[in-house]
């Protein structure tokens, strides 16, 4: 008898499952103590790993950890804490220029709002997604290139860009899930569906969904 791929409402319904049972606890892997420390955070992790990060940000505490006080450290003394992060001229400057703006136009709060989050200097969507629901508990659905990468894979969106893998991912799941299952695909992509460790045909997920596939299956980078 041939083997069948599972149905996408089947795949939808194992995902779910399976990653409840094997990250029952999300915590954010980037250490933080408040809204800014987390917005900071995120900002830094574009394009570096989170163990990096958290090995950065204590020093970075030190100099300054609310929006008035880092508002006052020159720029160049924080790119040169960042700098293992890459990206640290950039960084910086945002790092600086955000804190300014939260002092001068919220009181010094991070403000519990999308829009207002994306006009901020060196946040995108994905940093504003991360905010507002591991923050402030608001359901969002941040798409980096790992869920993007594993989305494809699965076979849960058509894999043009990260807009539209969040749409998809959206669609699919119950809005209350959207927080956990955000952290639940990361850490089930670093342990078990990462970049090189699997191609589509290795891991747990990847075979259950598509126990017919016989070859790698080829993503679209966000």
């Amino acid at each position: 008898m041939a083997v069948k791929n599972l149905l996408k409402k089947e795949r939808v319904e194992f995902i779910q499952k399976r990653l409840d049972e094997l990250y029952p606890e999300t915590p954010v892997p980037l250490h933080h103590r408040d809204p800014y420390t987390l917005l900071v955070a995120v900002l830094l992790s574009a394009q570096c790993t989170d163990e990096r990060v958290n090995q950065v940000t204590p020093a970075l505490w030190k100099l300054a950890d609310n929006p008035e006080d880092m508002a006052q450290v020159p720029v160049e003394k924080i790119q040169e804490v960042i700098r293992p992060c890459g990206l640290s001229p950039q960084k910086s400057k945002a790092i600086s220029k955000l804190s300014k703006i939260l002092v001068n136009e919220y009181h010094g709060k991070v403000p519990e709002n999308m829009a207002a989050l994306e006009t901020l200097p060196g946040v995108g969507h994905k940093t504003a997604s991360v905010v507002m629901s591991q923050a402030f508990g608001h359901p969002a659905f941040p798409v980096d290139t790992h869920i993007h990468r594993l989305a494809q894979r699965w076979g849960l969106t058509s894999g043009k860009n990260v807009v539209q893998t969040e749409k998809d991912l959206k669609r699919l799941f119950p809005r209350e899930n959207w927080n956990k299952l955000h952290l639940q695909i990361i850490f089930y992509g670093r342990e078990y569906c990462s970049a090189r460790g699997c191609d589509g045909t290795v891991c747990e997920i990847c075979t259950t969904c598509y126990p017919a596939r016989k070859n790698p299956k080829k993503t679209k980078k966000a």
